[in-house]
């Protein structure tokens, strides 16, 4: 039944930031591997796009690495293991252990049913709440625990994100259903 209930819940994109070496030469790596642009000019960093799993990794010469695009933590670890071979690949040493976590997850969730907006900013606590109809066709509610921002829309489409854990994220799910139920 509790599977049932998170039905809809999707994974549309997580990142992931960490460190994967001591210091890596941005332009050495980025001669030598496919599908990496380095442009200091514009960016700081190397962008190193992998199409399977489908992600872009932002790499720095600090040795830090930020990983985008990524669905599920199979994926995550084999981007991951990617990065590390090309590293080795281009004669970079990487870490024995590189130091990567989620830091932000992005889900969508349907709550099929129409929701009042304006009901809803009145009677939510302001503090946590942004609503401009004229700016953003959505409400921003603010979730203090777990530490969730819900981009909640009108026809019951709904948007969470700051979640490190799908577990975070069900958690923040649930503390909405609650008040949208004491709203009924």
């Amino acid at each position: 039944m509790a599977d049932k209930k998170y039905e809809s819940l999707k994974i549309e994109n997580i990142v992931a930031s960490g460190v994967i070496a001591e210091s890596i030469d941005l332009v050495e790596f980025s001669n030598k591997v496919e599908n990496c642009e380095l442009n200091k000019k514009r960016f700081p960093g190397a962008v190193y796009r992998i199409a399977d799993p489908k992600i872009a990794c932002l790499i720095f010469s600090s040795g830090k690495i930020v990983i985008t695009g990524v669905r599920n933590d199979k994926a995550l670890a084999d981007g991951l293991a990617i990065v590390i071979k090309s590293l080795k690949h281009a004669g970079i040493e990487s870490l024995k252990e590189p130091r990567v976590a989620i830091t932000n997850m992005v889900c969508s969730y349907n709550l099929d049913r129409y929701i009042n907006l304006n009901k809803l900013a009145v009677t939510l606590n302001v503090e946590n709440v942004e609503y401009e109809p004229e700016q953003f066709p959505g409400l921003v509610y603010r979730i203090g625990d777990p530490k969730i921002v819900v981009l909640i829309f009108s026809s019951g489409k709904i948007i969470l994100t700051g979640g490190k854990t799908l577990e975070d994220v069900k958690k923040g799910l649930d503390v909405l259903e609650n008040k949208l139920e004491s709203l009924r």
